[in-house]
């Protein structure tokens, strides 16, 4: 365990680095993004925050890239194609939390074996559905707000229609 002490007293525990080894591939750059998107914020202290974050990176540098890598473009097929099955589900499940394996996903594509170009290509599509699910949620905010100008008088016709016409050729 690696020990971090707050300001108050109390201690924040994170699993060794070693210990982190022993995990199936994918699972630390989860644990890294679970830290940094959902407990980070929560401990407060910026001092805290930074050796954290300091020690994620290290994670990240020294195991979980690594050992992404060597399975990935290891020559152990069926190891690359379990492991990139359980980056699908969680992409499917929450894609931030699969983010930090984006950028190795291009030199897959190029890769001989259909089942994981195809598994490859499902977790980029993942990816894109989140992407344009994002862009949706903006627009929608901003058609939201037009229609209420809209109602209120603020904005003319035209340009009330300009707008909704925008949203709905994105929606498509």
């Amino acid at each position: 365990m690696r020990i971090f002490h707050k300001k108050n007293g109390g201690i924040v525990q994170l699993i060794d680095k070693k210990k982190l080894q022993e995990w199936p591939v994918e699972l630390p750059l989860i644990f890294i993004e679970y830290i940094r998107e959902k407990q980070l914020d929560k401990y407060g202290d910026n001092n805290l925050k930074k050796e954290i974050s300091a020690y994620l990176e290290e994670i990240l540098k020294d195991v979980a890239i690594p050992r992404l890598i060597s399975v990935l473009e290891g020559s152990d097929i069926e190891e690359s194609i379990l492991a990139l099955t359980r980056i699908e589900e969680i992409s499917k499940k929450n894609v931030e939390m699969a983010k930090p394996i984006k950028p190795f996903l291009d030199n897959l594509l190029k890769s001989d074996n259909k089942d994981i170009k195809n598994l490859t290509q499902s977790i980029i599509k993942n990816f894109e559905k989140a992407e344009r699910r994002k862009e949706l949620a903006k627009k929608r905010k901003i058609m939201k707000e037009k229609e209420e100008q809209f109602l209120a008088g603020k904005i003319s016709n035209e340009e009330y229609a300009k707008a909704r016409k925008e949203y709905l050729t994105l929606k498509e």
